[in-house]
């Protein structure tokens, strides 16, 4: 009898010890499965806003700015007449140590021709500081996208 009982308590173990991790499987893929509706929402958000932007500033191609990730950059440097190559540099971002250094560098220029982008709509160019904060940069980019001047 003992020896049922030891294998009975071995049993609740291995069942308890499933559950914790079934429902450990279960949060995390709820969590990933939200963060993936709203990375989704955001890059639709993104997306018209600076196809908006793009047809206020005259920019004659707006829907490259559906092109994930790089749809926004293309767009604020067009508008700003920038030279191209600091677009050079997302090539370097893969490259490990020197891709943080260039990851940096792209974001600087990215403020940059954020600032000359807001200043082509009639926008404070000073905005684009704000661009460190990301939900102050969502909220600045529907304002310059479908606020009045």
């Amino acid at each position: 009898m003992n020896i049922l009982f030891l294998a009975d308590q071995d049993l609740l173990n291995a069942v308890a010890a499933g559950g914790l991790t079934g429902g450990l499987v279960a949060f995390f893929m709820a969590f990933f499965l939200l963060m993936l509706i709203i990375a989704i929402a955001v890059y639709i958000y993104m997306s018209l806003a600076f196809a908006t932007i793009a047809k206020k500033a005259k920019y004659r191609k707006p829907n490259l700015a559906w092109i994930p990730m790089l749809g926004p950059l293309i767009i604020a440097n067009r508008i700003a007449k920038m030279p191209w190559w600091p677009m050079l540099l997302l090539l370097g971002v893969w490259i490990p140590f020197l891709g943080t250094l260039l990851s940096i560098a792209v974001y600087v220029f990215m403020i940059i021709w954020t600032w000359k982008m807001f200043e082509k709509i009639g926008r404070p160019g000073w905005w684009a500081i704000f661009w460190i904060i990301s939900i102050v940069e969502l909220v600045l980019l529907g304002v310059a996208a479908w606020g009045k001047k």
